[in-house]
């Protein structure tokens, strides 16, 4: 779950009825979960969307990545821009934005109209998500707001489970013969929804014209990270000898994104109110915090979409097969966040090193099943579940532990760029973990496919173990989430 999490709120108006901070307790929820839904989906969908639409691999890697990077990208200035301008109004906007791109992501007729309206949506989600808990914040008496937090990890965690399954009855109904369309297309009715319960139910705030917004930062960081998937994607779809005017088009779009990254750096260090503070930076615990999330977070976003293709294009899955077949990984996930939240004091950065080592053995287990090439389906359930728990209890830690040595003054906007950088790591690791997967593919076959890919996603996890040691040893004692 997307977090930007607001540190101070000042109230100027009474308090609100309990009822109407339960509704907008609910519409907050809301927004939440069409986030969570539409940054899965596609892992199920992707294969019978490109049968449909064509785009071949290329579409496969930009569905996912799409959404994720411009979420990524601008999610901590989407929180800043309703600090600025109103985080009723943003939220409206984000909201109703997020409605019509997915709207335009169910009609879309080409590949590439449907990856720029994925891209509006993850654009548009970062305008939505970063505004809840501040709105929740100016709603809720302080006393109370734990009450409403609390239910964020029970309704995120039911969302995970239930959003592949229902994206996958939705493409296999074929209701009104939309086929996959209609797992877009729902967002009409769900969004709209949501969309007129917050405007009659959100408070009004003027915000405060005075906060910076840096837009040339964001700017160089989404061409950094279009020009550093292009090619990843770019080579593995058309090879990496692919020319314009005789110059190899991965290469040159992987070195204008470096370019681009550089100067997204330079930026950082000269920009009054920079995306990532440099003296977050210069702290050890938290760089290392920030590597390992973005290391981690990629490598288990890149083996779901693998796990999901060689499902389904290796062992022949339905979508609602390959969805059932990853409630355990899901249920893991949310069993051990559950579990680890009240561990976490105890137990710091061990807890973070116990999920890598499930996780690896996860793969590890998974890799001895497609070598000994068994296909049987509950075969699959201890290792995924193993997966699953690993990613709870690591996931669900990490990123708390490595704000535990930050300044209490830094913690909101420590939170807000690990958040973001999660994203970014999402869009970066399901491209180039398929990138390895398709490359593997061609002459080889899906079992090949899926050991290469899974050997990459365990050299991954078993690096990020290294980094352990170097992380805080406690979270901060108090957390909101």
């Amino acid at each position: 779950m997307t977090q930007i999490l607001h540190e101070t709120e000042t109230r100027s108006s009474p308090p609100l009825p309990a009822r109407t901070r339960w509704a907008i307790l609910g519409v907050v929820l809301a927004a939440d979960v069409l986030d969570l839904l539409d940054s899965t989906i596609t892992t199920i969908a992707a294969p019978t969307i490109t049968a449909d639409l064509g785009g071949g691999h290329a579409l496969v890697q930009w569905l996912g990545a799409a959404y994720a990077l411009a979420l990524g990208v601008l999610l901590v200035p989407g929180g800043r821009l309703g600090d600025r301008y109103g985080r009723r109004r943003m939220f409206l906007l984000g909201l109703a934005g997020f409605t019509v791109a997915s709207v335009a992501c169910g009609l879309a007729p080409t590949p590439a109209a449907l990856v720029v309206a994925r891209l509006a949506q993850g654009a548009f989600g970062a305008l939505l998500i970063p505004q809840g808990f501040g709105i929740l914040g100016a709603t809720w008496p302080r006393d109370q707001i734990g009450k409403a937090f609390s239910l964020f990890g029970p309704v995120m965690g039911l969302s995970a489970v239930g959003g592949p399954v229902l994206a996958a009855f939705l493409v296999d109904a074929d209701l009104a013969g939309l086929g996959w369309r209609a797992m877009f297309l729902i967002n009409l009715v769900l969004g709209g929804a949501a969309l007129l319960a917050a405007h009659r139910l959100l408070p009004r705030d003027t915000g405060d014209r005075g906060t910076a917004v840096d837009g040339l930062g964001s700017l160089w960081l989404a061409g950094a990270m279009l020009g550093l998937l292009g090619g990843l994607i770019d080579g593995s779809a058309h090879g990496w000898t692919a020319a314009t005017a005789g110059v190899p088009r991965p290469l040159a779009l992987l070195l204008l994104g470096l370019a681009l990254f550089a100067a997204f750096c330079r930026r950082q260090r000269t920009a009054p109110d920079p995306l990532i503070r440099p003296t977050l930076l210069r702290n050890r615990g938290f760089t290392s915090g920030l590597l390992l999330g973005v290391v981690a977070f990629a490598a288990v976003a890149g083996l779901l979409y693998a796990v999901s293709l060689h499902l389904q294009q290796g062992l022949g899955r339905s979508p609602t097969g390959t969805a059932v077949a990853l409630i355990p990984l899901c249920a893991g996930i949310v069993v051990a966040s559950i579990a680890c939240h009240g561990l976490i004091q105890a137990h710091g950065r061990r807890l973070v090193a116990v999920g890598l080592l499930l996780v690896l053995a996860g793969c590890g287990w998974l890799l001895a099943l497609t070598a000994g090439s068994v296909h049987n389906g509950w075969a699959l359930v201890p290792p995924l579940l193993l997966t699953g728990l690993g990613m709870g209890c690591c996931f669900g830690t990490v990123y708390d532990v490595t704000i535990g040595d930050i300044d209490p003054a830094e913690a909101g906007s420590a939170s807000g760029s690990l958040n973001a950088v999660q994203q970014l790591a999402n869009a970066v690791g399901a491209a180039a973990v398929t990138t390895v997967y398709f490359h593997s593919l061609h002459g080889h076959g899906e079992a090949h496919a899926m050991t290469v890919s899974l050997t990459v996603v365990a050299a991954s996890i078993a690096g990020c173990l290294g980094l352990v040691r170097l992380l805080p040893r406690k979270a901060p004692q108090e957390q909101h989430h």
